[in-house]
């Protein structure tokens, strides 16, 4: 019995040494001087035409916080791998924090550029919350995505309105293709679409895996008797789903789609990235983290 009290003792001991050497190592034992720096956090994609977004986040960023270094993760394994084929090495977000740490950074901002909050904001939530635990960090913030809060929404729906075609005409539709998920944060797409339809009611917003789905964007542009409409993607990069799911000629696509239900497409292949005013609403949120540092 005597034995089992010591181990337990010693194991207790071992404990406590171990967890000051981690509030150490955080920064509580000692003055380090503040290291910042900014993580931007991608789903990812392997498309050429779509590193134009990224490289214009990056610049945007860099103008933002010239004095702070800018690094960069993407959340897809599988995007991640065809890159690597092609001999471009993209870290995930959980080595990209390990060698941030090794490079003794003290506060970080990860700032996801993701559209809404789901499964894959919540997966580097979930990083994020394990290096805080872990230590190594004086501070790390996660910052919000796209749209988040209803200032976000509002400044969303500025966002496509200004950057909708100038030739379009008020009584054609524009069609935004989002990428839906099973996550509960699917609803900000149906938010968006009657938020925006106050303003224009000839925006619609569907998604590729989610809610709205293309059966019912048809539906309800057949209702309105509408016999134009401009495809976008409501998505970071042009990249394959733009592509293919919404411009492609396979029948399944959307232009196929609503094409044969006799309504006249115009796809515009530009990520909202490729956009200022989107990307404005990513990097408030960069500053938001910045302010708590």
């Amino acid at each position: 019995m005597m034995k089992v009290s010591r181990f337990w003792f010693g194991a207790a001991v071992l404990t406590i040494i171990v967890f000051a050497a981690v509030a150490l190592a955080s920064g509580h034992g000692d003055a380090r001087p503040m290291k910042k720096a900014i993580l931007l956090v991608a789903f990812g994609s392997s498309e050429a035409s779509a590193q134009v977004s990224f490289a214009n986040i990056d610049k945007k960023v860099k103008e933002a916080y010239p004095g702070i270094p800018v690094r960069w993760a993407y959340t897809s394994h599988i995007i991640r791998a065809k890159l690597a084929k092609q001999g471009q090495m993209l870290d995930s977000a959980e080595v990209a924090l390990a060698k941030m740490q090794d490079e003794k950074f003290t506060h970080v901002a990860v700032q996801s550029l993701h559209t809404i909050g789901g499964a894959e904001y919540h997966d580097l939530r979930r990083t994020v919350g394990a290096f805080k635990m872990m230590g190594g960090f004086e501070r790390i913030i996660l910052g919000y995505p796209l749209m988040s809060t209803q200032d976000d929404m509002q400044r969303t729906v500025a966002a496509i309105l200004k950057t909708i075609p100038k030739e379009r005409q008020t009584n054609e539709a524009v069609v935004l293709m989002g990428h839906g998920s099973h996550h509960p944060s699917n609803a900000f797409y149906a938010a968006l679409m009657f938020q925006l339809q106050l303003e224009d009611p000839n925006i619609f917003v569907g998604t590729v895996e989610g809610y709205p789905g293309v059966d019912l964007i048809q539906e309800l542009l057949l209702k309105k008797k509408i016999k134009k409409a401009y495809l976008m993607p409501f998505m970071s990069v042009a990249g394959d789903h733009a592509k293919n799911d919404m411009a492609g000629v396979e029948d399944d696509s959307w232009m196929s789609i609503l094409t044969k239900a006799g309504i006249a497409c115009i796809p515009v292949l530009k990520g909202t990235a490729e956009y200022d005013e989107f990307v404005d609403i990513w990097v408030s949120h960069i500053d938001g983290s910045l302010r708590h540092f």
